[in-house]
């Protein structure tokens, strides 16, 4: 399908859901998994939804720990870098229970909290999260998407400098299974083509 009829029919799937809806994005970064959740805030207000977006990235943990093994440590990549209880309990866990959630927890380029302030999202809200290494981690979501491609197609779109961290990526999908955690399965070796992977539409 194109990325159009994609983004379409993940928004047709979203708003069939009641009540406050939590939105999983997840993909190696060479994936792009934040152009697809930007992509689904149109068609989602279109539908009368208001639509929260949030990003995994303000939500790391503190240099202090991310780096405690070295700045190319692929296992404290997939382990270590991604604050996950702070996504439950900030932004996922309260988001359908109270309409609260935080909108940014860490700034990974000055290395200090943001001191954001609670945002507050109606009955209907979708919130949209985008991300890598999400899935299989006790997030809790009503939808979610997992974009993957082949491993050569990875090793081929990640800049050299940061092919260290492949090594985290083969990891996730050996031992998170996000292909079979996920809702929806897009496969993207061809971002201009992309695929629902069929028995999970």
């Amino acid at each position: 399908m194109t990325p159009g009829v994609l983004v379409d029919e993940l928004a047709r799937r979203i708003v069939e859901h009641d009540g406050r809806v939590r939105v999983l994005v997840d993909g190696a970064p060479p994936t792009r998994p934040q152009e697809l959740a930007d992509a689904l805030v149109a068609p989602l207000r279109a539908a009368g939804r208001a639509v929260v977006r949030v990003h995994a990235e303000d939500f790391l943990r503190p240099a202090s720990i991310r780096f405690e093994h070295g700045r190319h440590d692929a296992d404290a990549y997939l382990e270590d870098r991604l604050d996950v209880g702070a996504l439950g309990r900030e932004v996922l866990d309260p988001f359908t229970a109270l309409g609260r959630y935080l909108p940014t927890l860490w700034d990974p380029r000055t290395d200090r909290a943001t001191r954001a302030g609670y945002g507050q999202a109606p009955d209907g809200a979708v919130l949209v999260l985008d991300g890598s290494l999400l899935l299989g981690r006790w997030l809790d979501a009503e939808l979610a998407v997992h974009l993957t491609v082949r491993a050569a197609t990875l090793h081929r779109r990640t800049a050299e400098e940061d092919r260290w961290a492949l090594p985290a990526f083969a990891r996730y999908d050996e031992e998170m299974l996000p292909v079979e955690v996920a809702d929806v399965v897009v496969h993207v070796d061809d971002p201009r083509r992309p695929a629902i992977e069929l028995g999970l539409a």
